[in-house]
């Protein structure tokens, strides 16, 4: 029989020095009394982790808090994954001065990214500096903790989670996205306004999934047993044209990470399925004259291009906080994140099944797209187990899509795995975002972010 563990349960955070997802992480641990034990940081900026230490540690010393955890700092990588449980990943690859090449160089040659961080210019040149960094974190799991599950938070998200299997292929790792939680809300929102319905949580929206991160589809949607699709196409008629902003969201144009939902809307009209990533998303993996030919395009659209001028602006401010953290004089606001990532180890730990999205290997869960490469549909979790649901097949112009973005990743993958740089330049030119560029200026597009970054 196997013993369920909830206590001395071991984390490594690989990017523990977070001033974002680790605190969430620390917040929802500090909410959850079933599970209690360690958590190591590692993270290049040594400092930075140890801030966390000392935050983190600050909850253990408070009356409110139902989770027990201890918090520890540690210089490398082995001394975080020796004993390991868990392994969350949540690391920038590279820095907001990387970044910032990677979203704003193409502009010179009219090419504009809301997000840069999956696809286009700006994902692939990230992708090529992450996959090294994820097979140095496959090595390293494979020797200090083989047989811990591992969760990946890092973008680009196929592509980091294809690195940790293409590296390590009996790796126990997710890849885990909110994107389609922001979907189920949307859809609870839309049950509310049409049927009148009062407090539908996203959880109760019940959707099949399937596609890859960030350009994720839902063709099944409903609500305790009724079929939301044919509603769902009576809420887009409805919204549409000047698009939709529940308020619980804020108003679009004053906030970088939030849209009107056009974008999904007019995808759902062209190909009758359900977008189910945020329009800055979306908008990048279709070609640049749709959604992004310029930021007057966008406006029209309702969603934003996020300036990395805003996030270096923002990490500063963090930075700050850190501090305020560290020493207590701001207090830590304990408040629940709306991410999985506890009901997923409570599960894997054998505390009950769990079912929702994650991104894993495609073994047949979605059909016509080739195995292997990693994919997002539901997935039942339960103990030291994730087993994939069945999720069916796209419309075939979804998956021409679709299999054009899993075609050109693969391509990058081998490009960064090998350090070829005509590889990569060879998926680099067939982006849709490209797709008015003339070749010559995708070359030297392609060479001058390269150098910017000292990729290959």
């Amino acid at each position: 029989m196997n013993t369920i563990k909830t206590k001395d349960i071991q984390i490594a955070y690989i990017g523990g020095g977070s001033q974002g997802w680790a605190w969430g992480l620390m917040s929802d641990l500090a909410n959850e009394e079933a599970i209690s034990g360690k958590v190591k940081l590692y993270d290049l900026n040594y400092q930075a982790a140890y801030q966390n230490e000392l935050i983190g540690n600050r909850l253990l010393e408070r009356s409110d808090v139902a989770g027990k955890w201890e918090y520890e700092a540690v210089k490398t990588i082995d001394e975080s994954l020796t004993g390991a449980d868990f392994v969350i990943i949540s690391i920038l690859p590279g820095s907001f001065d990387d970044m910032e090449s990677d979203v704003h160089l193409p502009e010179k040659y009219g090419v504009y990214q809301s997000v840069g961080d999956t696809v286009g210019p700006g994902g692939l040149v990230r992708a090529l500096r992450s996959v090294p960094m994820f097979v140095d974190i496959a090595n390293q799991i494979r020797e200090f903790a083989p047989n811990a599950w591992v969760i990946n938070y890092t973008n680009p998200m196929s592509l980091c989670t294809r690195a940790l299997y293409a590296t390590f292929p009996e790796i126990k790792a997710i890849g885990c996205c909110h994107e389609v939680f922001g979907t189920q809300k949307l859809l609870a929102s839309m049950v509310q306004e049409l049927l009148g319905i009062e407090g539908v949580k996203r959880q109760e929206i019940k959707v099949n999934v399937l596609g890859i991160n960030h350009f994720i589809w839902i063709n099944q949607a409903s609500y305790k047993g009724l079929d939301l699709m044919p509603l769902y196409e009576k809420f887009v008629d409805k919204y549409a044209g000047n698009g939709f902003e529940g308020s619980e969201r804020g108003h679009w144009m004053n906030n970088h990470f939030v849209s009107a939902e056009r974008v999904k809307f007019d995808l759902f009209n062209r190909f009758g399925v359900i977008a189910a990533a945020g329009d800055r998303h979306l908008a990048e993996f279709m070609p640049n004259t749709w959604y992004l030919k310029s930021p007057e395009t966008v406006r029209e659209w309702k969603f934003g291009l996020t300036p990395v001028a805003w996030r270096k602006q923002n990490k500063q401010a963090l930075v700050e906080k850190s501090d305020r953290l560290a020493d207590g004089t701001e207090p830590f606001e304990q408040k629940m994140t709306g991410e999985e990532g506890i009901d997923i180890m409570k599960a894997l730990l054998g505390l009950g099944e769990f079912m929702t999205n994650v991104n894993v290997p495609n073994q047949v869960q979605i059909g016509g797209i080739p195995n292997d490469v990693v994919v997002e549909t539901n997935a039942v979790i339960s103990f030291d187990s994730v087993r994939p649901v069945l999720a069916g097949k796209l419309p075939k112009p979804v998956q021409n899509m679709v299999i054009r973005h899993v075609s050109n990743q693969e391509i990058v993958l081998q490009a960064a795995l090998q350090k070829d740089k005509n590889l990569a330049f060879q998926a680099f030119v067939q982006d849709p975002l490209l797709s008015t560029m003339k070749p010559e200026d995708a070359q030297a597009l392609f060479h001058e972010m390269l150098a910017k970054t000292g990729q290959l």
